[in-house]
């Protein structure tokens, strides 16, 4: 069964173009994913601090594979730091 998710970074101001970068390159590794059916990035248009992922997975397992890649714990070592808070994540069915 696929899973839909909504997930909300925001950066601290000082430093949104850095997490800009790592995001689009986060994007660009979560892309090359097996159970990755889609994967974008939005930014938000009256607060630029704030990025939006709209995500399609496969099935559970792909999406709990996705989220022990390499590339998910760069961005987590990296993110450390420089987000307002912890990124706020939203699993959900299609109705």
């Amino acid at each position: 069964m696929k899973i839909y998710v909504v997930a909300l970074i925001t950066s601290k101001p000082e430093f949104v173009a850095e997490v800009k970068n790592a995001l689009v390159e986060l994007m660009q590794e979560t892309h090359k994913e097996e159970a990755c059916i889609q994967y974008d990035l939005h930014q938000d248009k009256e607060d630029e601090t704030r990025f939006i992922f709209y995500e399609i997975w496969k099935d559970q397992a792909g999406l709990t594979k996705h989220n022990g890649q390499p590339h998910i714990k760069k961005f987590q070592a990296f993110a450390n730091g420089k987000l307002q808070e912890t990124p706020l994540v939203i699993k959900a069915d299609r109705v």
